[in-house]
């Protein structure tokens, strides 16, 4: 997806649970939550970046979810779900008792709005897209429908969504924020300040947003999962910066730091013996990778590319980052599904590389690395810079604007890039998601997401054919299909890929719960709706 990674808080999955957490969860209490930036918008069907992600879940949601810390399935607002033998219909049955926040009860009426909503063009969602499977979206999308055809409603619980085309992912896409659902009498009524005034069915009802200051939201005493949530309160404080967070955590004014540990601070805060279970740290569903153009010279050479990837010192990299990752060894990031642990990737073997570089019979390779420049990006460049010198590549580095680097990207102008700061991440755990939009042929256009502008048609047509694998007797299948996919993929080598970094939530001793929770794999970075206060009376 084309989400920015702007800091190193996004998605991710959490170590082993100390014992420190094993408290009871209590009801009652509150949580201050802090970040640099103020949120965009609260309005589920545009909302695209991890800050706004959790606070928009705690405030709705949508036919499937994820357990809590997991990126495990199962049904949400629905109460159970059946698939057509042929994958072309989905029947969702409601579950009773679900009541929007201003006390409306929700209705199959309501989950058609809502994705009617996502896929109108006046919307402006940048999610619409994924729901192209279903029948009526090309007519809706296009402007000749207000209605997609493809989703029925015989009754007030049962809602029917017909594809036009089977498709494995989209379970997955019941679960994303774009079709969390919606009351249309509430959209029409907030109009323009929708986004600003949300009502959905979620753990927490929205209070209100005093912009650059705070969002306060407060229990939702009638949420259809008894017990849930804990907190009675949750404030999220802006224009905090992580530094200042830190000293006030600290001090116990604050509870979590929402940016991550800022870089400076890093190595103390996780020194200190008194933070030992305070810190939750997981693996992300992103990569960090070096991009090649491989339509171009020196890059629609194979040996070029693979030389790359032993040239690069990933190691010394994840040093400059505090140890904050893990050396990289394919595309696909270790907690996504098909990640295939048996391969090893490129090793780092300069000698090797000259090899290749000398059996390329391409000689001294004079190109351009294309950074973010914003720190740490500038040093990594660096770092790699001096590891392709070493081999005979001399790169000069690009340091750009976030926005002119994508630009050059999309525009198949930049010979290399370092996605840092710039990178897909998942919107969801599937590996598909990590294909089509940035190693697929259709996002190897003007404008697109797949900067090494490499496309394989036989690897496009396998990929389609695992995602037309939607019983549930084929999904260990799809999945080995995938990871066949990907492993073809490394081989082809269009990009280097660099490290899989961590994130590190850190907050006060004063809240509760599995530390999956404070690094939550989808509602990033924290699932306000299961952690709790320790102090509540």
């Amino acid at each position: 997806m084309n989400r920015l990674l702007i800091s190193a808080a996004v998605l991710a999955m959490a170590i082993a649970t100390p014992a420190a957490f094993a408290a009871a969860p209590k009801q009652g209490g509150a949580a201050t939550i802090t970040f640099n930036n103020d949120l965009t918008t609260l309005d589920p069907q545009v909302g695209y970046d991890w800050q706004n992600w959790s606070v928009i879940k705690s405030i709705f949601d949508g036919l499937m979810d994820y357990k809590p810390g997991t990126t495990e399935l199962e049904p949400d607002l629905a109460e159970s779900y059946t698939v057509s033998d042929d994958g072309l219909a989905y029947t969702f049955k409601l579950r009773d008792g679900v009541k929007f926040h201003n006390g409306r009860a929700m209705t199959s009426a309501d989950v058609k709005y809502s994705f009617d909503r996502a896929v109108n063009p006046a919307t402006q969602s940048p999610g619409g897209g994924y729901f192209g499977m279903i029948a009526g979206y090309d007519e809706v999308a296009g402007g000749k429908a207000t209605s997609l055809s493809g989703i029925e409603t015989p009754d007030d619980k049962t809602v029917v969504f017909k594809l036009s085309r089977p498709d494995a992912t989209f379970l997955h896409l019941m679960a994303i924020n774009f079709g969390y659902i919606v009351p249309k009498e509430e959209v029409e009524k907030a109009g323009a300040d929708w986004g600003k005034k949300p009502v959905g069915t979620g753990a927490f009802k929205f209070v209100e947003w005093t912009p650059g200051q705070n969002i306060k939201l407060e229990r939702n005493k009638d949420y259809f999962r008894p017990g849930v949530p804990y907190l009675d309160n949750v404030t999220f404080e802006f224009g905090q910066d992580p530094t200042v967070a830190v000293l006030r955590l600290k001090k116990g004014e604050v509870d979590i730091v929402g940016d991550g540990l800022p870089p400076a601070q890093f190595t103390e805060v996780m020194a200190d013996p008194a933070n030992k279970d305070l810190i939750a740290v997981g693996d992300q569903l992103h990569t960090g990778y070096v991009t090649m153009n491989v339509t171009q010279p020196p890059f629609d050479n194979l040996k070029v590319r693979q030389a790359v990837n032993m040239a690069i010192n990933k190691d010394r990299i994840v040093r400059l980052i505090n140890n904050r990752a893990v050396p990289a060894t394919q595309a696909l990031p270790p907690a996504m599904p098909g990640y295939n642990t048996a391969n090893k990737g490129y090793a780092y073997d300069p000698e090797g590389a000259k090899k290749l570089l000398a059996e390329a019979g391409v000689g001294e390779i004079s190109t351009e690395l294309y950074a973010m420049n914003v720190d740490p990006n500038p040093r990594i460049a660096q770092s790699i810079q001096q590891d392709l010198a070493a081999v005979g590549i001399n790169a000069e580095i690009r340091s750009l604007a976030q926005a002119e680097v994508i630009s050059a990207g999309g525009a198949g102008k930049a010979p290399m890039i370092w996605s840092g700061g710039m990178a897909w991440i998942a919107d969801f755990p599937d590996p598909a998601n990590f294909y089509y939009g940035i190693l697929g042929c259709s996002g190897a256009v003007e404008g697109g997401w797949n900067w090494s502008k490499y496309c394989n048609k036989e690897l496009d047509a396998r990929a389609g054919n695992a995602d037309a694998m939607v019983k549930d007797d084929q999904l260990a299948e799809r999945i080995e299909q995938w990871k066949a996919v990907f492993d073809d993929v490394l081989k082809d080598a269009p990009w280097a890929p660099v490290f899989n970094e961590q994130r590190f939530t850190y907050h006060s001793a004063r809240l509760g719960g599995d530390p999956a929770l404070f690094t939550d794999p989808i509602h990033i970075p924290v699932n306000y709706d299961y952690i709790f206060a320790k102090d509540a009376q």
